[in-house]
């Protein structure tokens, strides 16, 4: 049994366009895949008019029929991020309930805050964990919390109309509220596994930042861990160098120490030196002094070895995995590119003007309409369109009243589509004018002819 994931924020000031650019994703995050960003999808339909989530914020205030003058610091939206663990999401993928968990999610967050207040909601499949970003205007009717309890503290105050509309994120976020929320969102993604988190654990959620921060400190502990490898390694290195010279030069003193003794002793028979024998003592005492300084010196260099072997063998490990994780999202990778070209592969035999769809949606956006707008056309739904269109052709815009737009089958060739604009096909339009505007230009700059005729 998994846990339910529900964050409740509040967005101040006139517009909340910052969080628009993330869940539009008019700029991609760090931890969002590029290559799945065409998987998410928005779950509210916008009114006429309106293009995005910032336009539907203000739309849903100003139709709300709120008469009292909002301030430039008031919330006016209520963020609130929808998902569970990331290995019930993908179950409830896996198990083909995706949609059916989004319609609960949308039902829920209407039956909570009101449908009309639930002005978008999307859902996010291009990172790690599913998870939807849902937006509420905090419109609310009835008396103020603060005045409801000046009245119940017999304090006398101007009483309002209990069917007043008002914008009001405080009355929504109240601690008992927020409890509630969290109960009832547990009881509709209970059919789904997912449970509410333990009342008054002092566990929280790992959010996105702090979970990108604690990676980042890992990844620099273990670069750190290698760089101690690789200078104690250069270390040891050194150090058996060093060692290998101050051996050399040990065995060459005790080579000259026995050459010196070997001649005193042949000087001493000749003599009878009496100090022969302190020589010879001195000798054996040097000798046994080099012996033990080699077996030391063997032992260490026998230890700087072990330790080596250790480093490498820890290095090789950290290199290996490295190359596995490496491996594994490389092959991760290539079964959803090799997934997604099935998927275009068959959507081209089954539909034979998908690719045509594909090249009209480039040819929507590069004339100037936006992608809800392109959209619609794509669905075949006509669209009332006023303002300027740019041809390539001619390189340059050219502004049209409120004109009715829709894509067609081109009429020469029926296995390709054309986009017309009040049934007329868009390349006439740009070519009459075009001409109409050339015919303008050249009649400002021909000067007019003088007549000869006689003067009287």
């Amino acid at each position: 049994m998994g846990y339910i994931s529900i964050q409740i924020n509040k967005a101040k000031g006139s517009a909340d366009t910052g969080a628009s650019d993330h869940i539009e994703r008019k700029s991609i995050p760090k931890n969002a895949d590029p290559t799945r960003t065409h998987l998410n999808r928005e779950l509210v339909d916008f009114p006429d008019g309106v293009a995005d989530r910032t336009e539907a914020i203000s739309h849903r205030i100003r139709t709300a029929g709120i008469k009292r003058k909002i301030t430039p610091d008031q919330v006016r939206a209520i963020r609130i991020v929808l998902s569970g663990t990331h290995e019930d999401m993908v179950r409830v993928q896996d198990e083909g309930r995706l949609d059916e968990w989004c319609d609960d999610n949308l039902q829920w967050l209407h039956r909570t805050f009101g449908k009309e207040n639930t002005v978008s909601a999307v859902l996010h499949m291009d990172e790690y964990t599913p998870h939807i970003h849902a937006t509420v205007v905090p419109i609310v009717t009835g008396e103020r919390r603060k005045a409801r309890k000046k009245q119940a503290e017999d304090k006398r105050t101007y009483r309002k109309k209990a069917n007043t509309v008002r914008l009001c994120a405080d009355d929504l976020l109240t601690r008992e509220k927020m409890t509630a929320y969290h109960d009832s969102y547990a009881t509709a993604m209970a059919k789904y596994g997912l449970q509410r988190g333990i009342r008054g654990s002092e566990a929280r959620h790992t959010t996105t930042a702090q979970y990108y921060r604690d990676l980042k400190r890992q990844t620099g502990k273990l670069e750190a861990n290698v760089q101690q490898l690789q200078t104690e390694q250069r270390q040891a290195e050194q150090l058996l160098n060093e060692v290998k010279q101050e051996i050399k030069s040990e065995k060459l003193e005790a080579a000259k120490t026995e050459a010196k003794t070997a001649f005193v002793s042949k000087v001493g028979s000749l003599f009878g030196s009496g100090k022969l024998k302190e020589l010879e003592a001195d000798n054996h005492a040097l000798q046994s002094e080099v012996a033990a300084r080699d077996e030391s010196i063997e032992l260490l260099q026998q230890q700087i070895e072990r330790q080596q072997e250790v480093h490498n063998r820890q290095l090789m490990e950290i290199q290996a995995k490295h190359r596995r994780e490496m491996s594994d999202k490389e092959a991760e990778h290539q079964k959803e590119v090799s997934f997604l070209k099935s998927i275009i592969q068959k959507a081209k035999k089954w539909f034979p003007l998908f690719q045509e769809l594909v090249y009209m949606e480039k040819f929507c956006l590069k004339v100037g309409f936006n992608e809800r707008q392109t959209a619609t056309l794509i669905s075949g739904k006509p669209l009332f369109y006023e303002g300027e269109l740019y041809s390539e052709e001619h390189r340059r815009k050219f502004t049209t009243e409120r004109a009715g737009f829709q894509v067609v089958k081109d009429p020469a060739d029926k296995s390709k589509l054309a986009l017309a604009i009040n049934r007329q096909l868009i390349g006439e339009w740009f070519k009459e004018q075009f001409d109409r505007l050339f015919s303008s230009i050249r009649r400002t700059i021909t000067p007019p002819h003088k007549g000869k005729g006689i003067g009287l």
